[in-house]
């Protein structure tokens, strides 16, 4: 009987044991530190911005675009180890490849701005998915809007 207990008391002496050093570790002076990596892609869309949006069958850069790519060329600036794609994407309506030449269009765009504003263009590749890949789903002017744009993501 005596083993039995001293076996239960051990296994609740060494689960404290552990829980104590898990809390230790992260309130301690190593703890880790809260929100995303610097230079990661979860940086970029936190703190910057990763899509901009284009009218319905246009391929020029909005002013709120050219803000966003600002804000981006900057951060590219901070991270010059990082690479980034930009995607074109276009809403539903349109043939498939009428969407591509669009999209491809809407990410060339984005690119070009982001060159000009002190990029290294080698840094920049481009890629149209057309209507490929929806960000929003539905087939309404709300969801068609959210569809038409580029989306810079770190590589």
């Amino acid at each position: 009987m005596n083993s039995k207990l001293l076996s239960a008391l051990a296994a609740v002496a060494l689960l404290a044991a552990c829980a104590d050093k898990q809390e230790g570790a992260q309130t301690g002076a190593g703890a880790a530190t809260s929100g995303p990596v610097p230079g990661s892609q979860e940086d970029l869309v936190a703190n910057v911005g990763d899509r901009v949006f284009f009218d319905f069958d246009r391929s020029n850069l909005k002013d709120d675009a050219r803000a966003t790519l600002d804000r981006q060329a900057g951060w590219l600036g901070k991270y010059p180890q990082v690479n980034a794609q930009v995607a074109g994407n276009c809403d539903d309506r349109g043939t498939e490849e009428y969407n591509l030449a669009l999209g491809q269009r809407r990410a060339n765009a984005a690119r070009d701005y982001l060159v000009a504003r002190g990029v290294a263009g080698t840094r920049i590749t481009t890629i149209s998915f057309g209507k490929d890949r929806p960000t929003a789903l539905g087939d309404n002017e709300q969801a068609w809007a959210q569809n038409r744009n580029a989306i810079t993501s770190v590589r």
